[in-house]
This record gives structure tokens, C-alpha cells and sequence, in this order.
């Protein structure tokens, strides 16, 4: 799939879910603390989510934020993905999410995220249900955790890790690409 086609699959997985919760957009927008009209957006494809905005919309929703990677790709060996096999996730503010893992009901999940000079997952904490580890492949990625507003951040070859629920914040403040390899449980 090219860059629109997966930015529209996005948008279709969102309205369905949504709509097989039986939210309205209001509600839906209303728990995620965005308005209607960009929720809107992002599920006709006009608009792009935030990671935290990705996040809030599967913990109302009740899924983990992996089932927006599900759609089904061929695979000639099951335990293995080439590159043209993988899902990417465009999201708003100059992040691109790529899942690198064979499967999705695995016990753990496998992305490799890109942040562009400048990015990050958004002004709010997010919270996720999955344990979250993650090996910083190039550049500096900064972290705030919790709710303390001092950042820390990482450098090429730093590696870290945090529980479930923890409150969290990233973003890369360089003008240089970062790349981080994430592990989700």
C-alpha cells in the first residue's frame, strides 16, 4: 500500500470501530478531548491522528492500539516480514510507525518509528495498556514520564523501559531524524 492508501485504511478501521462500539462522534470526541470536526477528518482520512490521539481513541474504544496494524498482508514464510509486507501508520506532527513484527497476537509487538526533526506524539500524556520498551536506533528521542515535566532524553544505543499505564510524552527536538525500535507487550 502507498502512503494515502494506508492513511485511509487508518481512517475506515477508526470509523468501524467506533461505529461497532456503538460511540457517536460526539462521544467518541468527547472522551478523547478533541472535536467532532477533527475526529471527523481523521475518519474520512483528512486529517491525521497523534500518537496520544491514536492512543485515547483505542483505550475508549478498548483495543490495543496495535489492532489499528491488523489488516492482513499475504506472507510467504508467517513467522518472518519482508518490507513491502509491513504496516505503516502515518500520524500528524511528523511521526510514521512502521510494524516490523511477523504477528499481532504474539505476546509482544515490534514497530520501528521515525520522527522527523522537530516531531512528537503530541502536547497531552498518553497513556497505553502494553508494557512499552524501546532501543533508540539513531538521533535523540526525549521522554517525559509520569508527571514529571523534566525530559530525558536518549541517544543512539540508549534503551529503556516502563509499565503499563504509565503517563507519557515523546518527541524527537533535534533537526535530525530519529529511528526507535518499540517493543509493546
Amino acid at each position: 500500500m502507498n502512503k494515502q492508501e494506508e492513511i485511509a485504511a487508518l481512517a475506515i478501521l477508526i470509523h468501524d470501530l467506533r461505529k461497532h462500539k456503538k460511540y457517536t462522534l460526539k462521544e467518541l470526541a468527547d472522551k478523547i478531548g478533541r472535536s467532532v470536526g477533527f475526529l471527523s477528518q481523521v475518519e474520512r482520512g483528512l486529517s491525521r491522528p497523534t500518537v496520544a490521539d491514536l492512543t485515547a481513541i483505542s483505550e475508549t474504544l478498548g483495543v490495543p492500539t496495535t489492532y489499528f496494524y491488523s489488516l492482513p498482508k499475504p506472507k510467504e514464510l508467517p513467522w518472518v516480514t519482508r518490507p513491502d509486507e509491513r504496516r505503516t501508520l502515518y500520524y500528524a506532527n511528523g511521526i510514521t510507525d512502521i510494524l516490523v513484527s511477523p504477528q499481532m497476537r504474539a505476546s509482544f509487538s515490534m514497530l520501528e518509528s521515525h520522527l522527523e526533526p522537530g516531531a512528537s506524539s503530541g502536547d497531552r500524556h498518553m497513556s497505553d495498556s502494553s508494557e512499552q520498551g524501546g532501543y533508540v536506533l539513531e538521533g535523540e528521542l526525549t521522554l517525559w514520564l509520569g508527571n514529571d515535566d523534566e525530559p530525558v532524553t536518549l541517544k543512539a544505543g540508549d534503551s529503556f523501559q516502563f509499565d503499563s499505564h504509565t503517563h507519557c510524552r515523546y518527541g524527537n527536538l533535534t533537526g535530525q531524524l530519529t529511528r526507535v525500535l518499540w517493543v509493546y507487550t
